[in-house]
């Protein structure tokens, strides 16, 4: 209760209408039409326009190697989108199926109507990287079976074995997919306890009660019937800009979200009630995240809610949770607009040794980030920032914070694509098939578009969904896989050829979770310090490469690394060179370092 009283004297930056919202227990009714747009404030309250910055290294150019490189099972999706169920899929993942030191890939396949009432798709495609850099679908022999209609994937190694293992959230039920080693799996959802049910999406790992067993949160969408949904036009629900589009969220039942407590004997137990966390109003959730967001060494929860308030469930220590967003400030835009939230991800961008927070957003709404002030909670910087105004027009899911070019500054990458391809119908209106965006950080707490720069303005449109980013290549700079829906993913490699350092670290924990997923680095370089955490989950229902990467700049060295561990032992280490890939073992210090690999000539 003194925590709770702790966040309610905390000063609000929100009208007073959020909080009438947040003590209304019924479900959620839409202040304005639905998709609530939001205006461009006046050119005064926005960042000057982009100016040349000599000191900056260029831009890196993306290169789409998909194809080239063996990506090719499209995602499966109806054309017309008639039904909610129908835009929403789905995320990508980059894991190390076989611990070769190689990424694999794993992208959410979607499905139909037609063809799930039939007994659905395999719910994901597995490619395995091969030593040439190219990648093999090996997804029968993986073992990796289940039908159904794939939303999203996490990854962390829930039983200690040391294999990191899947999870796929989808429509009717979710699978738990044990990694036997050599990327072979076993379906032990049923087993586990964790098949869920309903309309799931976003799935994230985090020991929340630092018990070393790895848990797990799923948010859940909207209730769909596929025997009774309303058809496109058939109420205000179900039109946009005059069009007769599908349904939903406004209008539709929210479903309540899930909490699985890991036993730490293969199975689980579902706990949200008893947690706090079970989305009594009934939300619309998708994005989800662990992120210790108030530093006091426990994981706290955000759930990124479409079109209604988000969620912050602040960890009391105690395997309970208060929700604290409205009170914190990221549960509305800093005007109090509800937001059609989609992908998430937190990022010290701002060298404060806090994780501040962005989320993708609806057509005509700004692509939020809220910064973390510490005590004060959150500020809504979108505007100011820079990061509301140039994919305002457009839809947004996948995103993450990453160095792409290795300065130590944490840029941004963000996939857009519509729900409605009746919209390509309207003149002067964005498209169904939309942009990349690549946003600089410019060190003064705001950012520049720089897409075009980079390539990316070169590439086909297309409706994309999830996003991961990791090192595919373990060539020191990031790379992205983009889920494209109805069509193959694309691999965008990073071609950065500044002279920068880098470094990436691989946890393994040991009294922690094997795959130390919620432990935190922060690196001391160059009178710099940097901070991040290992996440199961990450963008819109998507998975970023566990290791830890850092630019270092021009500097050849970090002077100090300190490492605190999901179970709160901190360790720290000196004088690490740069350009190595380190693993770093929980009371054991670094056990093995290797050399980043130059570029494969294939690409």
């Amino acid at each position: 209760m003194s925590r709770m009283l702790d966040h309610l004297s905390r000063p609000s930056p929100l009208p007073i209408l959020s909080v009438l919202l947040l003590l209304s227990s019924a479900s959620p009714q839409p202040l304005q039409a639905q998709s609530t747009s939001v205006p461009l404030p006046p050119s005064a309250k926005l960042p000057k326009p982009k100016v040349d910055r000599p000191g900056f290294p260029p831009i890196p150019k993306f290169k789409d190697i998909a194809q080239s490189v063996g990506l090719t099972v499209s995602h499966t999706s109806s054309g017309e989108k008639r039904y909610i169920i129908e835009s929403m899929s789905g995320g990508a993942g980059l894991f190390d199926c076989d611990d070769d030191g190689r990424l694999d890939i794993v992208t959410v396949n979607g499905s139909t109507v037609d063809r799930y009432q039939n007994g659905g798709d395999p719910m994901v495609t597995l490619y395995h990287q091969e030593p040439d850099g190219t990648f093999k679908d090996i997804t029968k022999q993986a073992g990796l079976a289940r039908l159904g209609w794939g939303m999203g994937v996490a990854v962390a190694d829930y039983d200690n074995d040391g294999k990191l293992d899947l999870f796929v959230t989808g429509y009717g039920g979710n699978v738990l997919y044990h990694n036997l080693g050599n990327c072979k799996f076993e379906d032990v959802t049923e087993k586990a306890g964790v098949r869920g049910g309903g309309f799931s999406t976003g799935a994230a790992w985090g020991d929340y009660d630092r018990d070393g067993n790895v848990d797990l949160f799923v948010s859940r969408y909207v209730h769909v019937d596929l025997a009774g949904m309303p058809a496109p036009g058939s109420n205000k629900f179900c039109l946009y800009k005059g069009l007769q589009v599908q349904c939903g969220p406004w209008g539709l039942q929210g479903e309540s979200d899930l909490l699985y407590h890991n036993r730490g004997d293969g199975t689980f137990e579902e706990v949200s009630v008893k947690a706090g966390v079970q989305n009594q109003i009934g939300y619309y959730g998708l994005g989800v995240m662990w992120s210790d967001y108030d530093n006091d060494g426990w994981p706290d929860l955000v759930v990124a809610n479409d079109s209604v308030p988000n969620y912050l469930y602040h960890n009391n220590h105690n395997g309970t949770f208060s929700e604290v967003g409205m009170l914190s400030g990221i549960s509305l835009s800093g005007d109090g607009t509800q937001l059609g939230n989609m992908g998430i991800d937190f990022g010290d961008y701002d060298h404060s040794g806090r994780s501040s927070l962005f989320i993708t957003t609806f057509q005509e709404q700004p692509k939020a980030l809220w910064r973390n002030t510490g005590a004060n909670g959150f500020e809504d910087v979108s505007w100011p920032s820079g990061l509301g105004r140039p994919s305002y027009q457009d839809v947004c899911w996948g995103t993450s914070f990453f160095d792409m070019a290795n300065t130590g500054w944490l840029d941004l990458l963000i996939a857009c694509g519509h729900v409605y391809p009746q919209i390509d119908s309207l003149e002067n209106s964005p498209h169904y098939r939309q942009p990349i965006f690549l946003e600089r950080n410019n060190r003064d707490g705001t950012f520049d578009e720089v897409s075009k720069e980079a390539g990316l303005t070169d590439l086909p449109l297309k409706s994309r969904r999830g996003a991961a980013f990791g090192d595919v290549f373990n060539t020191g700079n990031i790379d992205v896989v983009l889920i494209n829906v109805g069509e193959p993913p694309t691999l965008l490699l990073n071609q950065n050829t500044a002279p920068n350092h880098r470094v990436l670290f691989r946890l393994i924990g040991t009294k922690s979770n094997r795959a130390a997923i919620g432990a935190r680095v922060t690196i001391h370089a160059a009178g710099v310090r940097q901070m991040a955490e290992v996440r199961g989950g990450n963008s819109y229902l998507s998975q970023n490469d566990l290791r830890l990467h850092f630019g270092l700049g021009k500097s050849t060295k970090i002077d100090s690394v300190e490492v605190r561990w999901p179970g709160g032992k901190v360790e720290m280490l000196e004088n690490v060179a740069a350009d190595s890939i380190y693993t770093i073992v929980e009371g054991g210090g670094i056990r093995e370092a290797k050399p980043f690999s130059a570029t494969l000539a294939a690409h």
